[in-house]
């Protein structure tokens, strides 16, 4: 018991796991949870119709229009505001990103479950298949499909969460390796517990959300580098839809002529959107370390 109380003041005493962490972490968080909820800000915004001007309102009186205060970032060849186009532009990616990445989670956890808790011929099983996904180039992939099926951005986004499965796998199954060796799962196991119950609860749930949330982000990171790749490419969504790629794409038919903004303005927010996901994902992890340090 006095060891006990002793341990709780110790506890008590030691800072907070944030405070602990590096300047340039908290850095990290703090402006990666800024881009995420400016992200789903101008989702919403986009969904409910709360835009600066209509969408596909055209106004030939101010085609290729400079950066103003009427238009912060200029309006394209059509007249159309670009800043509009930019937050409808986050439908192009949002849904099918969460897409994405609830495959792979949920493909992983159960990969790794079956490979890291239960062993054996499913492990040789779920190695193997993994593999073999995992060797396969993930946009080569995709521009095969693309080629052949013609998919539309929801279809794409199916094949970018199977391809992420084996990341996610590797990293659950290494952590249910390195549970497996301590005594609670054992003690829950002498209880009587479910298999069910053990992985879901105590590993999965109280062990392993810290990382299916980085996986998470860094996931929402690379969708927007999909889904932006493959439209300014010309495979993803098409116009009239609005994209970040396409946006880019249409804009670089301009710079030539002087126009620099139509593409610039796009092209920053991909870069510090997908930034933000990634830093977010890496300070979460440093965060989450110290507090299994602490």
């Amino acid at each position: 018991m006095r060891h006990t109380f002793t341990q709780r003041k110790l506890d008590a005493a030691a800072p907070h796991p944030w405070k602990r962490l590096r300047r340039m972490d908290r850095a990290f968080i703090v402006y990666g949870l800024v881009v995420a909820v400016l992200v789903v800000g101008c989702y919403l915004c986009s969904l409910v119709g709360w835009l600066p001007y209509q969408l596909d309102g055209m106004d030939l009186n101010h085609m290729n229009e400079a950066p103003s205060l009427g238009h912060p970032f200029g309006t394209d060849n059509m007249g159309r505001d670009i800043l509009t186009r930019i937050i409808a532009g986050t439908q192009a990616f949002f849904l099918p990103g969460l897409l994405a990445i609830v495959i792979a989670l949920v493909g992983g956890s159960l990969a790794g479950v079956l490979g890291g808790y239960y062993g054996g011929f499913t492990d040789k099983l779920t190695s193997y298949l993994l593999n073999v996904i995992d060797s396969i180039p993930k946009f080569v992939l995709l521009l095969l499909v693309i080629a052949i099926f013609k998919p539309d951005i929801y279809f794409i986004m199916i094949i970018v969460g199977a391809t992420n499965i084996p990341t996610v796998a590797s990293f659950i199954k290494g952590k249910i390796l390195f549970l497996k060796g301590r005594d609670f799962i054992e003690a829950a196991a002498a209880l009587g517990l479910s298999d069910l119950r053990i992985i879901f609860k105590h590993i999965l749930y109280h062990h392993c959300l810290p990382l299916l949330i980085i996986q998470a982000t860094l996931g929402m990171g690379e969708a927007i580098l999909i889904e932006a790749s493959l439209s300014y490419l010309g495979f993803g969504v098409q116009e009239p839809m609005a994209s970040w790629g396409n946006l880019v794409a249409a804009g670089n038919n301009y710079v030539l002529q002087g126009v620099f903004y139509y593409a610039a303005f796009p092209a920053l927010v991909i870069m510090l959107a997908i930034l933000g996901f990634y830093l977010l994902g890496d300070g979460l992890n440093n965060l989450f370390e110290e507090e299994e340090r602490g």
